[in-house]
Parts: structure tokens; sequence; C-alpha cells
């Protein structure tokens, strides 16, 4: 019972990591990256859609975004989907292609990005001490039930705190790299 609990907390804190990480690559920093356009959506045939599956995605060089749609027709869909979208890009379409260029981030613009990220990880850290919270919460249901003993109980809340500090140790890391990577030139 103790290491199921064990596991599936590791399992469940592992997945606040992982969605931290979705979140802090649409996070924009100077350089270009196909995961940008993954949450820009577009409409197609009455119904709303990513753009990467409605085109081609790719990167031109380190700082312009190639999209290709598949149709015709799209080009202009997808263009105004970019355009509309909260990242502050301005597609310009050639031909069957749009190019996408990253501009330049401004000091000030990559401060706010730097909060940003803050934040985010902020939200992650207060998840996964939340997911120990339930975890001892728990153990204590267990103790209260005589499933476990006391010292059994104080062990695994041991486990999870060992548990809790290592995934609060990745996310600091997480975040580091991303403000280090925001702040570069």
């Amino acid at each position: 019972m103790i290491s199921e609990l064990k596991k599936t907390t590791e399992q469940k804190m592992q997945k606040s990591i992982e969605v931290l990480k979705a979140d802090l690559a649409k996070v924009r920093t100077g350089r270009a990256h196909t995961g940008l356009l993954d949450h820009v959506m577009v409409e197609y045939y009455g119904s709303m859609v990513p753009v990467n599956q409605v085109a081609n995605v790719t990167l031109i060089d380190a700082r312009t975004i190639g999209v290709q749609p598949w149709e015709k027709n799209m080009i202009s869909k997808v263009e105004k989907a970019i355009r509309d979208s909260d990242l502050g890009l301005n597609p310009a379409a050639q031909g069957e292609i749009i190019r996408v260029p990253m501009p330049p981030l401004t000091e000030e613009r990559r401060r706010d990005l730097t909060k940003v990220v803050r934040h985010e990880g902020e939200t992650a850290k207060v998840a996964v001490r939340n997911l120990r919270r339930e975890a001892n919460q728990q153990l204590k249901d267990a103790v209260k039930d005589k499933l476990i003993t006391e010292d059994e109980e104080r062990r695994a809340e041991d486990d999870i705190q060992k548990l809790t500090d290592r995934a609060v140790a990745e996310i600091d890391k997480l975040l580091a790299q991303k403000e280090q990577e925001l702040m570069q030139i």
C-alpha cells in the first residue's frame, strides 16, 4: 500500500514537471522553435484545430519558422490565426509557405517573460506540494484505519518529502535554464 502510494505520487509529480516543461516551451525566447505555434488554433472546416494539424511547421533558420499548409485555401486562415495569437508575431505569406520571423526581444520584454516563467514555476511547485499533502493525508488515514503503523507512516512521509525535494529541485533547474535562455542576447 505504501509503495503504491509513493509510486502514484511520484508519477503525479513527474506529470506536473512535464506540464511545466510544456508551458515553458510556449514562452518565447529570441530563438525560433516549432513548438511555439503548438497552441495556435486555426478554423478548419468549422472546428478549431492546432496549426500543426493543418500545416507542416519547420524551421527555416534560427530566427524564422516556416508554415506550409497542406491545402492552398488554408494559407490566409493560418496566417490570420498566427497574427491574432498572443505571441506578437507577424507572419508573411510567400507563395505556398508562410514565413514567421522572430522579432528580437527588448530588455523590458525579457524581464516580463522572466516574471511569467517564475510564475509558471511557482504554480508547478504548488502543485507538487499539494501532491505531498494529499499523500501525507492518505498515510494519516491509513494509520487511523490501522492499515499501517506510525513508524511506517513516518518512514513513508520521509520518502515522500524526498520525492518532493527532488521535484522542486528539478523545477528550479528548469526555471534557471529558461531564465538564462531569455536573458541571452
